[in-house]
């Protein structure tokens, strides 16, 4: 009898191990690298766009690109030789500061019929805002945008304080936190305005402001005021709550309403208790 010998089964070969496989961390690690330089290029690209352009306002370009801003987005209001219209006020000889604070703080164009323009988001960005001062700027003189020497915040905030609560404080509030006036108008807050615009404003007088010139506030006077307001707002507030610095008026409502409320719910608590 012939016996049949099976050969007997050799072993599976043992099943060779990925070396080419990315382990999950890895996989996370790349997403979140390429998210953070793609975030970063667009952010620097957003910031150097945005940024304050320097344009050189006598630049027969620049005003001439400033024209074509104008008769496409103001001269419907303003007119086309600035000369006004019942919808808008003449701009000849309001100056590049004028343009460039109402354009720059987005008071203009105007949004809606109002007692006063208010601000918003600007319309334009700085270079096409400085296009148009320079615009208007070429048909008829005035004021200019101040120098940046006069807007850095350096200058004596003891004497601007004191300015400010002579010329300012009765509309702005002596913390520059704004306050209501008559039909429907507001003096603005000032906090985190910037020093141009505190500029530009005490120059050309916007709206109900009168207009403080270089022969009622020298320009050291006016960057001595914006040095002070540029302080009040970043120091702290050493007297506590600051209730949003409207005044006396809103210290008092908050003490009727809490401090006496406070007193009538102890009492009440304390006769209670005793009975």
């Amino acid at each position: 009898m012939i016996r049949i010998r099976r050969a007997a089964a050799s072993p599976a070969p043992a099943r060779a191990r990925r070396t080419g496989r990315r382990s999950p961390i890895a996989s996370v690690a790349l997403v979140a690298v390429g998210l953070l330089l793609t975030g970063g290029a667009y952010t620097l690209f957003t910031a150097s766009s945005g940024a304050s352009a320097a344009v050189d306002l006598n630049s027969p370009q620049t005003i001439a690109q400033g024209k074509k801003l104008f008769e496409a987005n103001c001269a419907t209001c303003h007119g086309l030789a600035l000369q006004g219209s019942p919808a808008g006020p003449s701009l000849v000889g309001v100056g590049a500061a004028a343009v460039d604070f109402q354009v720059g703080t987005g008071r203009m164009p105007l949004a809606q019929d109002a007692p006063q323009a208010e601000q918003k988001p600007p319309v334009f960005n700085d270079t096409q805002t400085k296009e148009l001062a320079a615009y208007v700027a070429s048909v008829a003189p005035g004021p200019a945008i101040p120098e940046s020497k006069y807007l850095q915040a350096d200058g004596n905030a003891t004497r601007g304080a004191e300015l400010f609560r002579i010329n300012c404080a009765m509309c702005h509030n002596v913390a520059g936190a704004g306050g209501a006036l008559t039909e429907g108008k507001y003096a603005p807050n000032l906090h985190d305005v910037s020093p141009a615009h505190i500029y530009e404003a005490m120059l050309t007088g916007p709206q109900n402001m009168p207009v403080f010139n270089d022969a009622n506030l020298t320009p050291q006077d006016k960057a001595d005021i914006i040095t002070a307001l540029k302080a009040t707002q970043q120091n702290e507030n050493v007297g506590g709550f600051a209730l949003g610095s409207l005044g006396p008026v809103a210290e008092g409502l908050f003490l009727w309403i809490f401090g006496l409320g406070a007193i009538v719910a102890f009492t009440v608590w304390l006769t209670a208790k005793a009975n």
